[in-house]
């Protein structure tokens, strides 16, 4: 037969997916030791589903992360890059409402084959730690349980995948050095970062004078205001010094470099302008990930907690305590978060010289 009949020869369903071998991978400890548990199956099928959304997502990350490693990000890939991380937070969304399947099984019927699991624990999930690593969750940032290394329940082969994977280029690191080459921060004589700290400051002005001059508010609430609203040195004090900026970064309080800041600040700020509008999208799904996936992280600690409350987890950990922290302390994109802070009314916002403002609006003259 040649190629281009193999190419059109018809196929069937069933062999195409492979349902028969699909469906011959559930099989159940319970079982196995003379005591069937019914809900030992939607337990089996739920992480095996888990387990092929994260193939998914490690397979869009990676593409992702090909399309920014060569240092030269199109406008056409560009707009690839954003549906295949809105298709991420579809499928993390996804996952967060299977919960609430597995849910349907109570805590008693857990009991009824948990016993059975062990030393068996989602800590052993490969692709899990893999799309980890993609985005950039780094080892001085991760929480452990018994001060030992994650890498530590997998067989050699897997260690060095991940090895490698820690020692790779993340979506997190390309992120930034993508945002570091963002034209448009000085043309000519306007600088953005200058233009932009005499806004927040007439801003500030501006609002405390209000505060103060008002009938409506008492003495102590116009403090209360005031003490609200801040100044250059508290919110907006990483991005007004350079050298604020990169001790916090030397701390580990922020990880993106004060240039990406400024960029990503920038892009957040004049969104509107058409060649920035895909790129505010980029940021905006990578956001979108972030907490989406700490959602995850916070709903998998609330379901264990239903399911055994405070008992130790099945591979040893704290169980939901452990998982809580995940779910606090694991964020990767935070920074991007945290651009908030930052954000002034469109109304205070820099007028763009001319000839930016032209370079912005894919500007033709024939």
């Amino acid at each position: 037969m040649s190629n281009d009949d193999k190419k059109y020869s018809s196929v069937h369903y069933n062999s195409y997916l492979r349902i028969d071998e699909l469906l011959s991978n559930q099989v159940l400890r319970s079982e196995e030791v003379g005591k069937p548990a019914h809900e030992e199956l939607l337990f089996i099928i739920t992480h095996q589903v888990y387990e092929l959304w994260f193939k998914q997502i490690n397979h869009e990350l990676r593409s992702v992360i090909n399309m920014f490693d060569d240092g030269a990000v199109t406008e056409r890939n560009m707009g690839v890059t954003v549906g295949r991380l809105g298709r991420v937070g579809d499928i993390l969304e996804l996952m967060i409402k299977q919960i609430g399947v597995l849910e349907t099984m109570t805590p008693l019927d857990f009991l009824d084959f948990r016993n059975y699991l062990f030393p068996a624990s989602g800590f052993q999930s490969f692709q899990f730690r893999e799309m980890e690593l993609l985005l950039g969750l780094k080892e001085e940032k991760r929480h452990t349980y018994h001060n030992t290394d994650y890498k530590s329940v997998f067989a050699d082969d897997k260690k060095h995948v991940l090895k490698d994977l820690e020692e790779g280029m993340s979506l997190f690191e390309l992120i930034d050095d993508w945002l570091e080459r963002t034209p448009f921060l000085q043309v000519g004589n306007w600088d953005f970062i200058e233009a932009y700290k005499k806004a927040v400051e007439n801003m500030l002005t501006n609002e405390k004078v209000a505060i103060m001059e008002t009938d409506i508010l008492s003495d102590k609430y116009k403090k209360m205001r005031i003490d609200m609203l801040g100044d250059t040195d508290t919110y907006f004090g990483s991005i007004m010094s350079e050298e604020h900026h990169n001790k916090l970064l030397a701390e580990g309080s922020v990880k993106l470099s004060y240039k990406s800041t400024v960029a990503a600040l920038l892009i957040n700020l004049y969104r509107d302008e058409p060649i920035l509008q895909v790129p505010f999208q980029l940021l905006a799904k990578l956001v979108d990930v972030d907490e989406l996936l700490a959602r995850w992280r916070y709903r998998h600690a609330q379901m264990v907690m239903r399911m055994i409350g405070r008992k130790v987890g099945t591979g040893g950990s704290s169980g939901h305590e452990y998982l809580h922290k995940t779910a606090k302390g694991h964020h990767i994109f935070s920074d991007l978060h945290n651009v908030s802070t930052l954000l002034i009314p469109r109304s205070e916002l820099p007028e763009l010289p001319a000839d930016l403002k032209q370079k912005l609006g894919f500007y033709y003259q024939g």
